[in-house]
């Protein structure tokens, strides 16, 4: 019994123990507030991509369309401030936005920029049209090849359409195109042209067969050029033109040296006549030409030359022609003159005889 009294008061002992126990020992910490959500420099810098990707279209836009050509100055500000955007600090977010906001007011500078040069770059573009199309219907060309031109000006319009409905890339692209036709068409207006010289100056006769395969090469030109074929058309064009030339070059050079010879047994002619004492006036003139002549001869300029010894030779002729009426003049003078020589001897012998005839 008393061992089971001692065993009651041994775990009343220890329960009480353990309850001082645990009342002595501290309360568990609550746990810490979980600490907000901080933006990663990564996130700050992804944000960044879109003002910069809208000033760097921004900026090609301007630059496609000419915008530092027609104001310089404003383009040397905005690229200044476009470099400086680059170079700002961008490790906070702070700095990360205030780049942000940096790269939006250059790219709106510089859309400011291609708004005002677009009326700009729209003339100029129709003031290139403009004239290439002038000069191809200067040339004649158009009145051989109309539909070529009205097929032309039908890009040309349609260019001026895209521009007003603000498709302002297309709209370039097609002005270009129509330009390219334009001095395509102009091409093959120097061919037709350097042809009809080559046969008005009948220099065909000088170089036969080079103007024979030039004629072929354009016939070839103008059958590509109509299948549709531009670079081969112009190819072709090139090549004849290239062909024409040489025979209109070689034509010069053989003209040239005939109307030397011409005018240089024009002007020993006038010396044998002595239209230089005679007619000097006219007979230096004509020499001063053909000293140029013989200075564009040297120097290979042979069409000026050729042209030259023409007014020279025309020159040297009218100087013998002064000197044969002066001669026929002097002839005429003193054969009056002999006349009256003549009758007055007669007069004298008259006088004589009747003086004879009274002293008798």
């Amino acid at each position: 019994m008393k061992k089971n009294v001692f065993l009651v008061l041994a775990l009343l002992a220890a329960f009480t123990l353990i309850c001082v126990s645990c009342k002595s020992s501290p309360e568990p910490a609550a746990p810490a507030p979980k600490p907000a959500a901080q933006e990663k420099p990564e996130q700050s810098l992804n944000a960044l991509r879109g003002p910069v990707s809208r000033a760097e279209e921004a900026r090609q836009r301007a630059i496609d369309f000419e915008s530092p050509l027609y104001f310089p100055s404003d383009w040397e500000a905005v690229e200044a401030r476009y470099t400086e955007s680059g170079n700002m600090p961008k490790s906070t977010p702070d700095e990360i936005q205030q780049a942000a906001t940096s790269y939006n007011a250059v790219a709106e500078t510089y859309d400011d920029l291609f708004k005002k040069a677009i009326p700009l770059f729209a003339q100029a573009r129709e003031d290139e049209i403009i004239s290439a199309r002038s000069e191809l219907i200067n040339s004649g060309f158009t009145n051989y090849f109309p539909q070529y031109l009205q097929n032309a000006d039908d890009i040309a319009l349609a260019a001026q359409d895209q521009y007003e409905a603000e498709d302002y890339y297309t709209a370039k692209d097609t002005a270009a195109k129509a330009l390219k036709e334009y001095e395509t068409l102009l091409l093959g207006s120097k061919i037709l042209l350097t042809r009809q010289e080559i046969l008005n100056r009948g220099f065909r006769d000088y170089d036969p067969e080079n103007f024979d395969l030039a004629d072929e090469v354009a016939q070839t030109a103008i059958e590509e050029y109509e299948a549709g074929n531009k670079e081969a058309a112009v190819n072709n064009a090139e090549e004849a033109l290239l062909r024409y030339n040489i025979v209109l070059t070689n034509g010069w050079v053989i003209y040239a040296a005939d109307r030397r010879a011409s005018a240089t047994s024009e002007r020993e002619l006038a010396l044998a006549d002595r239209a230089n004492i005679a007619a000097r006036e006219t007979f230096r003139g004509a020499d001063a030409l053909f000293n140029q002549a013989e200075e564009k001869f040297t120097a290979e300029n042979f069409s000026e030359a050729g042209v030259l010894y023409i007014d020279a030779e025309a020159n040297f002729v009218i100087s013998r022609q002064e000197t044969e009426e002066k001669r026929i003049r002097a002839e005429e003078t003193i054969k009056l003159a002999e006349e009256k020589i003549g009758e007055s001897n007669e007069t004298a012998i008259e006088a004589e005889r009747i003086i004879e005839g009274g002293s008798r």
